[in-house]
């Protein structure tokens, strides 16, 4: 499933995972919300809702990674990679398809979050939304890492 996140006149093409956390993510669209920075890595700000048990938990992120942190409910975007592990247990989301540095902007963001329209056709570096290889692509789960 495609969401946009839309901020300060840009829209962010992401793709969500196949699980219930994401589901229940998916319900509570669309969605306004203030992200503030934390750590250097991550913006992150409160969900209007509770959200399921975990399916999977992991302690290891990619840049683009859309999270949900269990103990939030919170939304994180981790737009920049620090070399640490995250703490705690956290739900995959989805993932940015292309544009997760407009995240690392200094200050708070205030998104819009939404269902992508079928037909939204969406400019991504190196094609479009609209691109055979952009079609189907599914988000990167990272790998669980004992600890």
């Amino acid at each position: 499933m495609k969401i946009h996140l839309k901020l300060d006149g840009r829209v962010i093409p992401a793709t969500l995972a196949d699980n219930d956390a994401a589901h229940a993510f998916a319900a509570m669209l669309p969605l306004a919300i203030t992200l503030h920075g934390l750590f250097g890595r991550e913006k992150f700000g409160p969900l209007p809702g509770a959200m399921p048990a975990a399916e999977r938990h992991t302690q290891a992120y990619e840049v683009g990674d859309i999270v949900c942190w269990s103990a939030g409910p919170d939304l994180a975007i981790l737009h920049a990679q620090d070399g640490q592990a995250l703490s705690g247990g956290f739900h995959v989301l989805g993932r940015i398809d292309a544009g997760a540095e407009a995240f690392g902007a200094r200050g708070p963001l205030d998104v819009r979050i939404e269902l992508a329209d079928d037909d939204d056709d969406v400019a991504l570096p190196g094609g479009s939304a609209a691109d055979p290889a952009y079609r189907g692509r599914k988000p990167s789960i990272c790998a669980a890492r004992a600890s």
